[in-house]
């Protein structure tokens, strides 16, 4: 009954460290000015976006954006099997988040180079200039969640795997990885999507 009363009294959870939730909101901000210049300039000219958006491939995108969601999935699942310690179980889940990732990657590569062959490049038009600068600031954000894949990796590899710290670590990494899913699902709402 004690342990219930215990539980009562516990501070409520957030994952990871506080610093990285502070960097969520900073880079937010940043997108929504983004995503603000970007709707202002479409107001301006709606019809030369709508245009330009007829060239974007919107299977590439349904595409992408349900592989980033599945790499989602599995890095929570490796938190979930880290916190029950079943470290091999979440080393496969980090390893299957890169395999997404580096899937998406492909496809954006494969997309970017499709749409410069067909004559549409980052001067073509503003609507390209926003397309190639929106995707652009994200692949490297997700070239940059490599890096968190790795130190999750590291961690639940390392002997400390087990400690408190090697957890937040894992959480904090996590958090960045779905705020640049997060990020791409609006990207692509406003980019792909929104007519």
């Amino acid at each position: 009954m004690s342990e219930l009363a215990d539980k009562g009294k516990r501070a409520p959870f957030v994952p990871g460290q506080p610093d990285m939730w502070a960097f969520v909101l900073f880079e937010t901000l940043v997108f929504t000015a983004y995503f603000g210049f970007y709707l202002f300039y479409r107001a301006r000219s709606s019809e030369l976006f709508l245009h330009a958006q007829t060239h974007l491939d919107l299977r590439i995108g349904v595409l992408n954006t349900l592989v980033l969601l599945l790499s989602s999935w599995s890095v929570a699942r490796c938190v979930q099997s880290a916190r029950a310690g079943a470290y091999r179980a979440a080393v496969r889940d980090v390893v299957a988040t890169a395999v997404f990732a580096a899937v998406f990657l492909g496809l954006k590569v494969f997309e970017w180079a499709r749409l410069v062959r067909t004559g549409h490049g980052l001067e073509s038009s503003d609507f390209f200039t926003y397309y190639f600068f929106l995707t652009g600031i994200h692949f490297v954000h997700l070239l940059i969640g490599f890096v968190a894949l790795g130190i999750i990796g590291y961690r639940l590899r390392g002997a400390r795997r087990g400690s408190p710290e090697s957890q937040e670590l894992v959480e904090t990494c996590a958090t960045y990885w779905h705020t640049v899913d997060f990020l791409w699902v609006l990207i692509f709402a406003l980019v792909y999507v929104v007519r």
